[in-house]
C-alpha cells in the first residue's frame, strides 16, 4: 500500500499536549467572566456567536478536500459530518480502503488551533454542561474570545477548521470522530501502535482505514474513552469492558503487557434506533409468519433462548422479540453491557459491575442481578446473555412460571443442550424441558452479501423417558437455495396456547392471521421504529379491533399519533 494512503491521518491536526501554564492562561483561568452561572455563559455564547458569519461554501471556499492517491480508484464518496468530513471508499488491486477526509490547515492555523487547545484546557470545564448543544456554544464562546485575545488574523473559513478540531477533540471522540458517525460501520478495531484500523463495513466488509495512532496519543485516547465511560484504566488493571455514552460497547487494553502490539480498543456501535421486527422481516432474517408465532408465544409466557455465534444476530433478535411483550407487564432486563432499548415505563434495566478492590469488593455479577430479579415480582425476565453460574437461576425462574428470554453462544441445538449441560452452566437435563422455544441464529452469504438468518426455531417438547435425549419439534427452518423460510408442521406451543386460553382451531388461525396482517401492514407503511412497534402492541392489546378497522381504512399512523 503506498506511503501516502498508509500513513496519513486525512490532514487531520492533532493538537500537542503541553503542560505549559503561562501567566496569561492562569489569568483566564481565574476571570470572573468563566464562573458566571450556566444561564448568564450560554447568553453570552449565543452572543458572542451573532458576530460569526454563517459557514458558505461559495462564498468562503470548501473546507476539506482530497486528491486520490496514485494507483488508487475512487468508488465511492459520501458525506459524514457535511461540511466537515466525508469518506472516501478506494480501491488497489480489488481490495477495498476507507479514507476518512477532514479540513487541512495551514500552518498558521495550526499553531492557532495548538494554542486554543492548550489554553482551553486550563479554562474550560464542560461537565457540569447537560445537553451537547449547550457544550457546543459554551466552546464555541470560549474559543471565539481567546481568537480575540490572541488577536489572531483568521478569515471565516479558517474560523470553522479550528472550531472543527476543538469540538471533535473535546465533545466528540477525536481521529474516529468519523468513524462513530458513519451509519455504516458497524466495528472498530484498533490492534496496535502505528496499526491501521480496521473496521467492518455494511457494504464493504472489512476494511482498512487511514487512521492509526502512535503509541502515547493512542494511550491518552483509550483512557479518554475509558473515563467518558465512568470506567478506569491503568497498568494494573489494563483490561476493561465498557458501555461508551452514545450506548456502543468498548473493550479496551492499555500498554503493552497484555498486547504486545500496544493499547488496543474494539467499539461495538450502538444503533440509537435499535433494529425491531420490521427490520428483521425487512431484512429476511425472519418471516412474517416466524415473528407472528413470537408475537403469540411471547404474549402468553412461552420462554425462549437466541443461539449463534458471534455476530449471528441474537442480540438483536432478543431486543425486536422483547417489544412484543404486553404493555404494561413488569420487564426486568440483565446485562453486562446496555444493548437492549425497550420503549416501556415498568421497566427495570440491570447492568453489573465489575469490583471496586482486589478483594471482589463490591462486585454485581449476572448472578446476583437475576437472584435479586427474582424477588422483584417481574412477569418477564430479559438476560443480555447466559454464560456461567446464573443460568440455572434462570431455568429455576422458567420453571417457577417466569417468562424469560436469553442468548448464547452455541451453533446447534445439541451444542445448546451441551453447554448447558456442562460446566460452569450446570443445567440439570430435566430441567431443559421447561424452556419452550430455541431460535439458532446464523451469518452466512447469500449471493456474495452477508447476511443474517433465523436458521431454525426448535420447541422443546420434553424429554424421552427411555434414551433420556431432548425431544424437538422443529417449527420452522431456513432453505440457503431459496433464501426462504418452511414451516414444518403443526406448534407445540400453539396447542398449549389453545388449551390454557380455551380456544379451538379456528380460534388460534385467526389470532395468527390477524397479527400478520398487522405485521404485513406496518412493514408495507415502513412503521419501523421501536416507538411504533410498541405503541401498536399496546392498542392491539387495548382494542383490536380498533387496529383493525384502522388498518382497513388505512388509518393506524394516525390512531396510534393519538393515542401518544
Amino acid at each position: 500500500m503506498s506511503q501516502d494512503l498508509e500513513h496519513t491521518e486525512s490532514n487531520a491536526i492533532i493538537p500537542r499536549v503541553q503542560d505549559r501554564k503561562t501567566s496569561e492562561a492562569s489569568a483566564t483561568a481565574k476571570s470572573t467572566s468563566f464562573y458566571l452561572d450556566l444561564k448568564k455563559r450560554l447568553s453570552l455564547a449565543i452572543k458572542s456567536q451573532r458576530g460569526l458569519p454563517a459557514y458558505d461554501q461559495q462564498l468562503h471556499g470548501a473546507l476539506v478536500e482530497m486528491e486520490i492517491p496514485e494507483g488508487y480508484r475512487e468508488i465511492e464518496r459520501y458525506w459524514v459530518n457535511e461540511p466537515y468530513s466525508f469518506v472516501c471508499i478506494l480501491e488497489k488491486g480489488n481490495i477495498f480502503y476507507y479514507h476518512v477526509a477532514e479540513p487541512a490547515l495551514t500552518l498558521y492555523e495550526r499553531d492557532i488551533l495548538e494554542r486554543v487547545y492548550d489554553d482551553l484546557r486550563d479554562i474550560l470545564s464542560l461537565g457540569g454542561i447537560g445537553p451537547r448543544k449547550e457544550k457546543e456554544m459554551i466552546l464555541t464562546e470560549q474559543a471565539l474570545s481567546l481568537f480575540s485575545r490572541y488577536h489572531a488574523d483568521l478569515e471565516t473559513a479558517s474560523i470553522y477548521r479550528i472550531l472543527y478540531f476543538l469540538k471533535r477533540n473535546f465533545i466528540g471522540n477525536g481521529r474516529i470522530n468519523t468513524l462513530m458517525l458513519d451509519p455504516y460501520i458497524e466495528d472498530i478495531s484498533c490492534d496496535g501502535v502505528d496499526i491501521p484500523i480496521f473496521m467492518y463495513h455494511n457494504k464493504y466488509r472489512n476494511i482498512k482505514t487511514n487512521i492509526s495512532f502512535a503509541e502515547e496519543e493512542l494511550n491518552s485516547h483509550v483512557i479518554k474513552m475509558c473515563q467518558k465511560s465512568g470506567k478506569h484504566i491503568s497498568v494494573s488493571e489494563p483490561m476493561v469492558d465498557a458501555t461508551l455514552p452514545d450506548g456502543s460497547r468498548l473493550q479496551a487494553t492499555l500498554g503493552k503487557e497484555i498486547t504486545t502490539r500496544g493499547s488496543s480498543f474494539t467499539i461495538r456501535k450502538f444503533r440509537g434506533d435499535p433494529i425491531t421486527a420490521i427490520d428483521l422481516i425487512d431484512y429476511n432474517t425472519c418471516s412474517i409468519e416466524m415473528m407472528a408465532y413470537f408475537w403469540l408465544a411471547i404474549e402468553n409466557g412461552n420462554c425462549a433462548i437466541f443461539a449463534g455465534g458471534t455476530a449471528s444476530g441474537k442480540t438483536s433478535m432478543l431486543n425486536a422479540v422483547s417489544l412484543l411483550i404486553p404493555p404494561l407487564s413488569k420487564v426486568v432486563s440483565i446485562e453486562d453491557t446496555r444493548e437492549l432499548t425497550l420503549h416501556r415505563d415498568n421497566w427495570i434495566a440491570g447492568v453489573t459491575r465489575k469490583s471496586l478492590s482486589s478483594g471482589n469488593t463490591g462486585e454485581v455479577t449476572m448472578y446476583d442481578l437475576l437472584r435479586s430479579a427474582l424477588r422483584q415480582r417481574p412477569e418477564y425476565i430479559l438476560v443480555g446473555e447466559i454464560r456461567g453460574e446464573e443460568a440455572l437461576t434462570l431455568f429455576q425462574a422458567i420453571s417457577t412460571g417466569h417468562a424469560t428470554y436469553s442468548t448464547m453462544h452455541a451453533g446447534d441445538v445439541q451444542t445448546v443442550v451441551n453447554r448447558l449441560d456442562s460446566p460452569p452452566l450446570n443445567v440439570p437435563h430435566m430441567m431443559l424441558q421447561s424452556l419452550d422455544i430455541l431460535s439458532i441464529q446464523i451469518q452466512t452469504f447469500v449471493r456474495d452479501k452477508r447476511v443474517r438468518r433465523t436458521q431454525s426455531i426448535v420447541e422443546l417438547t420434553g424429554i424421552d423417558t427411555k434414551t433420556g435425549y431432548i425431544r424437538i419439534n422443529e417449527l420452522y427452518r431456513w432453505d440457503p437455495l431459496t433464501d426462504a423460510f418452511k414451516c414444518n408442521g403443526d406448534s407445540y406451543v400453539f396447542g398449549k396456547i389453545m388449551q390454557a386460553r380455551g380456544w379451538d382451531k379456528e380460534k388460534l388461525t385467526s389470532e395468527i392471521k390477524v397479527r400478520q396482517r398487522i405485521l404485513e401492514y406496518m412493514h408495507d407503511k415502513g412503521m419501523r421504529d421501536y416507538v411504533s412497534i410498541t405503541l401498536v402492541v399496546q392498542a392491539y392489546s387495548a382494542d383490536p379491533e380498533l387496529v383493525l378497522r384502522s388498518i382497513a381504512n388505512d388509518t393506524l399512523e394516525e390512531v396510534l399519533a393519538d393515542s401518544s
